[in-house]
């Protein structure tokens, strides 16, 4: 990190508060920390008491399915990235039991240069059922994916997700950095037709910025905000709000719950995003200029729904938009896109 730069502190919010009035903290358009929201989870409880107990809770619940892991050499210092000329990347990965993996993980514990083990997001329903039962989050989600997060010391480039975020620090600590989603030409995002781990990450190296390449990074800094998590503690993440991840220690563990505020039936705004890479960022400059103008005044303006000019309150689907309507629409497109 710039040495000239002290990040500012990610607000932290009573565990108790975000208990008692979930709906206002679970939309909440800024991040937070609460402390110790999970600390009685036996997973906590267990990571407590060495990283063998962690570990050893985790393979109680263990399906026996292959996990996929990322092994970077020594040299990549954990940050696991592109190559040199954005071809690749600087890891390889693998398919291994989450036995081995943990055990591996013990192993190099106590070595100083250890190789970097990284185990992403990884449904915990499917490898390890059961777990969530004993370690559920009480706050009302809509049909969260709740997955692990397992590894040494590794350093996951900045990225965005679509669904909100609440990630809980299970074992080790984890340093979080982020940056809300206006900042993105700021952050000088690589390729998004080859990433590390499926999202689009920003190029630049967060703890040693080179600002002769990267100088509009500077102006990033100034939003930017940082929170270190012990375990038992959870940090919310907006959507599409970036965020670099650090495991710190020697073994971590991280339990998150995905969610969108959004029913299935209206689709992922990131199928409108490539629809409209496909047909609209190829057209000339004036058309798409109109079209520009035709998304703001339905797509982003709030008084777009306004039809009290219409007679007989008549609404289409430009001004409302139901499950039934939805389904109509979603039809339309299926079949346009089929020709």
């Amino acid at each position: 990190m710039s040495p000239h730069v002290a990040l500012k502190k990610i607000h932290e919010v009573p565990a108790q508060a975000v208990l008692e009035q979930p709906d206002l903290w679970l939309e909440s358009e800024a991040p937070w920390v609460a402390r110790n929201l999970v600390a009685e989870w036996p997973l906590v409880r267990a990571s407590q008491n060495g990283d063998h107990a962690f570990l050893s809770y985790l393979l109680r619940f263990y399906s026996g399915q292959k996990v996929a892991v990322f092994l970077g050499e020594p040299n990549i210092k954990g940050r696991f990235f592109y190559n040199s000329d954005l071809s690749g990347f600087n890891f390889t990965q693998l398919d291994t039991s989450l036995n081995q993996l943990s055990g591996k993980l013990e192993e190099l514990a106590s070595v100083d240069d250890a190789p970097s083990l990284y185990m992403g997001s990884t449904n915990l329903d499917h490898w390890l059922p059961g777990l969530s039962n004993e370690n559920a989050l009480s706050l009302p989600l809509s049909d969260p994916l709740a997955s692990l997060w397992l590894g040494n010391r590794s350093t996951v480039a900045a990225h965005f997700d679509y669904p909100a975020n609440i990630a809980c620090c299970v074992a080790g600590r984890r340093q979080f950095t982020l940056f809300p989603p206006e900042q993105i030409e700021n952050l000088y995002v690589g390729p998004w037709d080859l990433t590390p781990a499926g999202q689009p990450v920003s190029l630049v190296n967060i703890k040693e910025p080179d600002l002769a390449q990267f100088p509009l990074f500077a102006e990033a800094l100034e939003s930017a905000s940082a929170a270190e998590l012990a375990p038992g503690d959870a940090i919310y993440i907006p959507s599409l709000w970036w965020h670099q991840v650090e495991a710190l220690s020697a073994v971590n563990g991280l339990v998150n719950f995905w969610w969108t505020q959004q029913a299935p039936v209206f689709g992922a705004p990131m199928d409108a995003f490539n629809h409209a890479l496909l047909s609209l960022k190829q057209l000339p400059p004036a058309q798409r200029a109109a079209w520009r103008a035709l998304f703001d005044y339905y797509i982003f303006s709030e008084d777009a729904s306004d039809r009290s000019y219409w007679p007989n309150n008549r609404e289409d689907r430009t001004s409302t938009m139901d499950d039934t309507l939805a389904r109509k629409l979603r039809s339309e497109l299926t079949n346009h896109l089929r020709r």
